[in-house]
């Protein structure tokens, strides 16, 4: 392979990246959360300043360790919790399968019993994240899991009548992701104090919206630290904290909590060995790129995060009103969060998936119940009238063809929702990611 410069490497990147979806202008609802383009700029020349460091060795880079201790700091003061201890992750999902492994470790010490009966469960509602789901598997736990209310919410009554000997802790959502709904962690709190249990609070979604939703004045419930009860919080500095992917943060009310967390090897050959996260390597990019961003949103008390937070939540109000307005579609769960969703009858929202998605637009799909699902940024705020007008005209053509049920991907999506075997679907998925690998 013959060398080739610099300038002709970056041209091809940005040549293959012309094909992927176009989130700079509002036609995705998830994955990316992009404040604008001076910002982007900024997270991005931040990562780029600390791209070869490593915090596996803070004594190596201190900076870089003072750098985590300020993003801790700022989402502590946010989550109301100035106590608090905690740690930059890679994502959601890391900072998940740390909190459960921890919570199992912290069982064995406090709950020993709990083990020994059978495998450590974790009471969660049906709607939390699969990131629980794969540390439950990656860890020996087992997630009882409970059926929500109408309102779909975590049952308060299930969860308190899910509890035995070997619960080890309780999950809540703020807010779950497929709803925006945010869990009564309030009176899972009480129940938790009750019982002598740990309760987690998975606000990877939002952590870093819901503080200033309630700074701007709208009504949300209890969630964070002020709950008596919660033990801790994982929420994602690249969401709605509109950080470079990927980092998220995962918050203990006491020091002490912490340490369940840190794994230490003390007899390797190449010398203590100790991590608080399940990454070896800690990429120094994303942290200083976290650090950036809350620094500038977080500047003049939080003027840039309020200007964005009111953007994404004015735009999500729209897109409800409209969606309200269109005959055959009803909207789902209650507005606590930026989230919408979206159900129609049968596999309808599948096909009127399968027309936006010809349109231009990337669409989230759901099950149990059917829906769509909108993660809504204040760069989806020009683009609501678009997409609003794109999803009458879907619902026409597919009330004009309802053949358009039974193809595409509304076939498909709609047979994977209602299959009783999910083992099946599980495998099929697996086999479509392996190809995708190959």
């Amino acid at each position: 392979m013959s060398p080739t410069s610099h300038d002709e490497l970056l041209a091809e990147l940005a040549e293959r990246a012309r094909g992927d979806v176009d989130y700079r202008g509002g036609r995705v609802f998830s994955l990316v959360y992009h404040a604008d383009g001076d910002h982007e700029a900024l997270v991005a020349r931040a990562y780029a300043v600390y791209a070869s460091t490593n915090l596996l060795n803070p004594m190596a880079f201190p900076s870089l360790a003072k750098l985590e201790r300020e993003v801790v700091g700022f989402a502590r003061e946010l989550m109301h919790a100035p106590g608090a201890a905690g740690v930059v992750t890679s994502g959601g999902t890391e900072s998940i399968l740390c909190a459960v492994a921890a919570y199992r470790d912290r069982s064995r010490r406090r709950r020993p019993w709990a083990g020994v009966l059978g495998r450590p469960e974790l009471v969660v509602p049906r709607t939390i994240h699969p990131a629980f789901d794969k540390a439950a598997h990656y860890f020996g736990v087992r997630l009882v899991k409970c059926d929500v209310g109408a309102d779909l919410r975590a049952s308060v009554a299930a969860m308190r009548r899910a509890i035995g000997r070997r619960t080890i802790g309780l999950v809540a959502s703020a807010p779950q992701y497929p709803h925006g709904v945010v869990d009564p962690i309030a009176e899972l709190g009480e129940i938790a104090v009750a019982r002598g249990l740990p309760l987690h609070v998975d606000a990877c979604v939002g952590g870093f919206v819901l503080p200033w939703l309630e700074r701007l004045g709208l009504a949300v419930p209890a969630w964070d630290f002020r709950v008596p009860g919660v033990t801790s919080i994982s929420a994602d500095l690249h969401k709605y904290g509109y950080a470079g992917k990927g980092a998220s943060v995962l918050l203990w009310r006491h020091p002490h909590d912490l340490h369940e967390q840190i794994f230490v090897a003390t007899d390797f050959p190449g010398g203590i060995y100790a991590s608080p996260t399940l990454l070896g390597t800690r990429p120094g990019g994303p942290i200083a790129a976290a650090w950036a961003a809350t620094r500038a949103l977080g500047a003049d008390d939080g003027a840039g995060y309020r200007r964005l937070t009111r953007a994404a939540a004015d735009a999500a109000d729209q897109l409800r009103a409209g969606i309200a307005r269109i005959p055959g579609l009803a909207l789902l769960g209650a507005a606590h969060a930026p989230i919408v969703a979206y159900a129609a009858g049968g596999n309808d929202i599948f096909a009127i998936a399968d027309r936006l998605e010809r349109r231009g637009w990337t669409v989230d799909r759901m099950h149990r119940p059917s829906a769509i699902h909108l993660t809504v940024t204040a760069a989806h705020a020009p683009i609501v009238d678009r997409y609003l007008a794109d999803l009458a005209a879907a619902v026409a053509e597919v009330r004009a063809d309802p053949s358009l049920a039974r193809e595409g991907r509304a076939a498909m999506y709609g047979m994977a929702a209602t299959l009783p075997l999910r083992g099946l679907v599980a495998g099929k998925v697996r086999a479509m990611i392996a190809e995708l690998n190959r």
